[in-house]
């Protein structure tokens, strides 16, 4: 499971924005949740989802926003859920918490933790010899979660030098218009079209975030033992 909690920065001289980023959420994301967007303590907001593309989604708008410190915990939670992820509590939860006290310290404002699996055949039971090909295989990440946290940075800074043209041109290319649209849409040549894409490296960011999402999912399956999901 994913935990998000974020923390507003330098909340003290600036309005509370928690709630109008929770509406927001809602509203571009609603059916990821398994416990929707919570404000917990004052200013702080929390979530919690089952899936790693919508978990990667979040961090990036909460990071494009430039008023959170993202924590994102991956690992197990208490069942059975509570109505509220304020209430909600588990080895993710801890995470998240960790991450985001990290993440405050860094150039992204980013930090994860995830939940190591459990060693597998301690579990005081009388031990029997395994059948051959049928002992259990623990399921390890192929980068463990500070490595993880490394490249999702690097992809949050490679985002966090984008223009204000930039974003412009790469949100109306996301929504599926080709470059002539856009050029008519923002009254520029689409020559000019192609080098804000090149210049905001869309097409690095189309392909990394899948592979970001490969590893998120890899950590989450190493909290619970499995294998890699196909």
């Amino acid at each position: 499971m994913f935990v998000i909690t974020a923390d507003q920065i330098d909340s003290r001289n600036d309005r509370d924005r928690a709630g109008e980023m929770i509406a927001g959420l809602v509203a571009e994301f609603d059916d990821v949740f398994i416990l929707p967007p919570d404000q917990t303590a004052g200013d702080e907001i929390q979530m919690l989802l089952a899936d790693a593309c919508p978990t990667l989604d979040l961090v990036l708008a909460l990071h494009r926003s430039g008023h959170w410190s993202i924590g994102l915990g991956i690992g197990t939670v208490r069942t059975p859920l509570p109505d509220s992820a304020r209430q909600a509590s588990g080895e993710a939860f801890v995470g998240a918490r960790d991450a985001v006290t990290r993440a405050k310290k860094t150039d992204t404002r980013f930090g994860l933790t995830a939940e190591s699996a459990e060693p597998s055949g301690r579990t005081g039971a009388p031990e029997h010899r395994p059948v051959p090909g049928s002992e259990p295989v623990e399921h390890r990440p192929v980068l463990d979660s500070g490595q993880v946290e490394a490249l999702v940075a690097t992809f949050l800074l490679l985002r966090q030098r984008r223009t204000t043209e930039g974003w412009a041109a790469v949100d109306l290319r996301e929504t599926g218009l080709t470059q002539v649209e856009i050029a008519a849409r923002l009254g520029i040549s689409t020559a000019a079209v192609s080098q804000r894409l090149r210049s905001a490296l869309w097409k690095v960011d189309q392909a990394a975030r899948p592979a970001l999402v490969r590893l998120l999912e890899d950590l989450d399956n190493a909290t619970t033992g499995t294998g890699p999901s196909t």
